[in-house]
């Protein structure tokens, strides 16, 4: 069935305390942890698959990156356009028991092409998983709070891949890579359960003003979904939405680089065991990672009160100050000065998405925010998610002639300049934001 109307007063509405408000945030943050741990439990094992498997970088850049891409991506549109029409928990319950099932069956993996089917399996599923939350939680958080909610969301990314870490660089240490997948994949389907028997779907526009919801009816605004064509388009003619796309997608190319590849690197250029690097990596998103996250998200709240410029500038601002750390932890000879400053560009890896996700859905009307959400995904993970560790490894590859086991540490060095590039659009987008967040108020 189709949702309630935009701005349509309901008896359900008096549900929604702010207790239980945050209970709905809490859970969905759940459902993104468990999101990123079963896509990032490949970057965790990718030394013993390629051992076993015979594979060169490249090929494992490809299955940890564009293998789960290019599905991810692709079908996180249509599911998009199908959640800005109906009920969002029922695609997130499904989409959730998928992914965790083809996580576990990765295990089952005897080759490298079935191994790439398990992954378009997972990329399957997560598709579903993202869109429908963002929509969710921006009915339920004021746009004055929103970056601060959607940035306790995004908590899910270091969250998730610190559980990778953590619990499956353990296992699978200790076990095997196929035991790790299994261990990650199976207890989704038991939070699944939790999303379908206690999650209320909130009404649409729960969370806008009456003067917003007012401006909607004066402009013409229809409460229905409108067209993908409509959506894209209504993006891209907003200046700041395209320099929000353009810098995601660039510094999140990046960051996936570093995601894939920095348990490797720590193996390879300071001789660390996998428990070593992916304990101590564990411990560095556990606090760097999910402090980054979430205070990206809260100063553009903050500092967007008093200018919502700010929403665009924390970000630049924060990749070109981190820069330097970058640039010392893949040069540097020292392992204690690389481990000492690795905090540093961990930390700011996350710190765009809550201010990110929340431009997204700012900058577009409110039957639009699914939508919006997934072409904003669909962007910086097809080309970031999957061409970040795939560059890397292949650059890797290229580079291991002249310098052996070091050639990882120079391909994610030289890829880190390609953050100032990021950083740029972030201060671009700035220049029209407000006026853009106008338009979007009356879409």
């Amino acid at each position: 069935m189709a949702d309630a109307s935009i701005g349509a007063v309901t008896r359900q509405d008096e549900a929604y305390s702010s207790a239980y408000r945050m209970y709905i945030l809490l859970l969905l943050t759940a459902v993104y942890t468990l999101n990123y741990a079963d896509r990032m439990i490949f970057a965790v094992v990718t030394g013993q698959i390629k051992a076993e498997f015979q594979l060169d970088d490249t090929t494992m850049g490809f299955l940890g990156g564009f293998a789960f891409a290019v599905v991810y991506t692709t079908l996180g549109l249509p599911i998009a356009m199908l959640a800005d029409r109906r009920s969002r928990k029922v695609i997130l319950t499904a989409a959730l028991s998928i992914w965790s099932v083809f996580t576990a069956v990765c295990g089952l993996a005897n080759s490298t092409f079935t191994l790439m089917l398990a992954r378009f399996g997972v990329g399957f599923g997560e598709a579903g998983g993202s869109p429908p939350a963002h929509s969710m939680i921006s009915d339920l958080f004021p746009p004055e709070k929103r970056a601060t909610a959607l940035a306790i969301f995004s908590t899910g990314v270091p969250l998730g891949f610190m559980v990778a870490l953590w619990i499956g660089g353990t296992i699978a240490a200790d076990y095997g890579w196929r035991m790790a997948f299994y261990a990650l994949g199976l207890p989704g389907l038991l939070v699944a359960l939790l999303v379908w028997f206690t999650l209320r779907e909130p009404r649409r526009g729960l969370s806008e003003t009456a003067e917003s919801l007012a401006a909607r009816a004066a402009a013409g605004a229809s409460d229905a979904a409108p067209s993908f064509a409509t959506v894209i388009g209504f993006m891209l003619r907003q200046p700041a939405m395209r320099h929000v796309l353009i810098g995601g997608t660039i510094v999140t190319f990046v960051g996936y680089a570093g995601v894939q590849w920095n348990v490797q690197f720590l193996e390879r250029s300071h001789g660390m065991s996998l428990k070593e690097a992916s304990g101590y990596l564990a411990i560095v998103t556990a606090t760097a990672s999910v402090s980054g996250t979430f205070l990206g998200g809260w100063l553009a709240d903050v500092l967007g009160r008093r200018d919502r410029r700010w929403n665009a500038w924390v970000v630049g601002l924060f990749f070109l100050l981190c820069l330097p750390a970058s640039l010392v932890v893949f040069s540097t000879e020292s392992k204690d000065l690389a481990l000492a400053l690795l905090p540093v560009p961990v930390f700011v890896a996350g710190l765009y998405i809550g201010p990110s996700f929340a431009m997204t859905q700012n900058l577009v009307g409110i039957r639009m925010r699914a939508v919006a959400a997934a072409f904003f995904l669909f962007t910086i993970n097809f080309v970031g998610m999957g061409g970040g560790p795939t560059v890397a490894g292949y650059l890797s590859d290229v580079f291991t002639a002249e310098y052996g086991n070091n050639a990882l540490r120079h391909a994610l060095y030289v890829l880190a300049f390609l953050n100032i590039w990021g950083a740029l659009h972030y201060f671009l987008a700035a220049r029209t934001l407000a006026a853009d967040y106008n338009r979007a108020a009356t879409a």
